[in-house]
């Protein structure tokens, strides 16, 4: 389990030496080597050609159909981008998977965020030809112009094993605040990464970048504002999505069925077919809050 809580930002300056003295996570454990035709079949269910975990007959799998329904029906709040709107994140996160030089193996579902200040939003995608909007609900990114938060960084992600996730334990920080949700939500992982400070001379320094829920009671209701250290904060009810879908679970699902399952993943998940592993921060630069930016209250009998 990831030893720093509350999404604390460890830093240091870019190309400078060691970090400060302060606790360091412990070393990731090495991934089991794969034999040759085990990483054949990697490929085969990265493209959605195979079951992802182990006993799991392909039929029963979610596809986007069920997915898109099932975020309708259990996230909130949600948003309502226009066509146009839904058009134009789906070509940047085609754009930044080229920019990084990455070529999906197949149709796999993708999350974007974009940190734009006055959007502040993550929109779930079925990347196929031409992308598929799946839905959107609010979230918070980082908060510039306070010491220790950092502008939560551009570009593509990748949620793998190098970098464990891990789940919330539910405790309280010394202002009384549940930094990662309640209790048994997950918390993404995707390692170290350069980001701008948001204080100070902004220059480039390292962050540790997570993907998390936050304190139902005094923070959920500021999502669609910039609130983080640099993390993004979710809704609760997003992150069990994506949790119980295994949405992002590509490597994770792949251990599972030919390794180990890792300790994070649900005993009663139901994995998609097509999970994907890439996240993509995006900033469309906007002088205004669009309409659909802004969250709705959550319908009544909605959790």
């Amino acid at each position: 389990m990831f030893p720093l809580r509350l999404c604390p930002m460890r830093y240091r300056p870019r190309g400078a030496g060691a970090l400060p003295p302060v606790a360091a996570p412990r070393p990731c454990p090495a991934r089991p080597a794969l034999p040759a035709w085990r990483g054949f079949l990697c490929r085969i269910a990265l493209a959605g050609l195979l079951p992802l975990a182990a006993g799991q007959p392909a039929q029963a799998q979610p596809g986007p159909q069920v997915v898109a329904r099932a975020f309708s029906v259990e996230v909130s709040p949600v948003l309502a981008p226009p066509a146009e709107e839904q058009a134009r994140y789906g070509a940047l996160a085609v754009e930044a998977l080229r920019a990084a030089g990455i070529t999906p193996l197949g149709p796999q579902f993708v999350l974007v965020v974009d940190r734009d200040v006055n959007v502040q939003a993550a929109l779930l995608y079925w990347l196929s030809q031409p992308p598929v909007f799946l839905g959107a609900a609010p979230v918070s990114t980082g908060r510039v112009g306070q010491f220790d938060h950092f502008e939560t960084p551009i570009g593509v992600f990748t949620h793998s094993l190098a970098n464990p996730d891990f789940r919330a334990e539910g405790t309280r920080n010394a202002n009384g605040i549940l930094g990662y949700g309640i209790k048994g939500m997950r918390v993404y992982d995707f390692g170290w990464q350069t980001a701008n400070k948001g204080w100070g001379n902004h220059a480039p320094a390292t962050m540790r970048l997570q993907m998390h829920a936050t304190d139902p009671y005094r923070l959920e209701q500021r999502l669609g504002t910039a609130q983080s250290k640099g993390c993004i904060r979710i809704p609760a009810t997003l992150n069990r999505l994506i949790d119980r879908l295994g949405l992002l679970d590509a490597d994770y699902e792949l251990a599972a069925a030919l390794v180990t399952p890792p300790w994070v993943l649900l005993r009663d998940r139901t994995p998609v077919a097509g999970a994907g592993r890439y996240l993509i921060i995006v900033d469309t630069v906007r002088a205004n809050r669009p309409p659909w930016a802004a969250p709705a209250k959550p319908e009544q009998g909605k959790p």
